[in-house]
């Protein structure tokens, strides 16, 4: 049974990442990968694919019914993100939200305190925060492969950090947010040119469901 279950993440995992699904809605995806996985394969899907993001929401994916809910309440969420912050990317991925901002947007180089720019870029995404506060929000600091490690994983905590302050001081719970620092080890790009180690230096939100929501969407798939 056991290798029966790893076989199905494994198996729904690739249906996720593969362009071959791409016909696949946000919502349909989540409810499948969340039939059989978890955090544990989460994590290593994140680390296979270069992705920390991809990897923790499939590791928080509830699946079935339950999970189609919550998927179409972040379709809209994930919207009205892109609809007012532009200087966002914005991705569905199963039942969460990868909200990826790059680090020259909210920081100068090699520094850890955000801009005023920075400051009205992330006001904006508060917004929709405020309006959707059934959701956790865990923010990942990213840098290139400039530096020694241990001094890129200081920066990146450092900025994510920084993050998670300034979102507390405009009326995001603590108890909403949580904040993790991967330094040079997650890069998403190729650090071989100066375009792609730009790209890596970056902050990333993965917005999943809270307690309330799986609570209320399990409810609603119930009735």
């Amino acid at each position: 049974m056991r290798n029966l279950r790893m076989s199905l993440i494994m198996l729904f995992s690739v249906l996720l990442i593969a362009p071959g699904c791409s016909t696949w809605n946000k919502t349909q995806k989540g409810a499948a990968v969340g039939t059989a996985s978890g955090g544990a394969m989460g994590a290593v899907i994140g680390r296979a694919s270069g992705n920390t993001a991809l990897g923790a929401i499939i590791g928080a994916t509830v699946g079935g019914a339950t999970g189609a809910i919550i998927g179409h309440q972040m379709d809209k969420q994930a919207e009205d993100i892109e609809k007012t912050v532009p200087d966002a990317k914005v991705e569905r991925v199963g039942e969460g939200i990868i909200v990826e901002f790059s680090s020259n947007v909210l920081f100068g180089f090699d520094k850890s305190n955000l801009s005023n720019d920075a400051k009205t870029s992330l006001d904006k995404l508060v917004t929709i925060l405020n309006y959707y506060p059934d959701t956790d929000i865990e923010v990942q600091g990213h840098t290139d492969s400039k530096g020694s490690v241990a001094y890129n994983k200081s920066l990146s905590e450092r900025r994510a950090g920084s993050v998670r302050s300034y979102l507390a001081s405009k009326g995001i719970s603590n108890n909403r947010t949580s904040i993790k620092g991967f330094g040079e080890s997650a890069p998403k790009y190729s650090n071989e040119s100066a375009a792609g180690r730009s790209e890596n230096r970056r902050v990333e939100f993965l917005i999943t469901a809270n307690e309330k929501m799986r609570a209320d969407a399990e409810k609603e798939a119930g009735n």
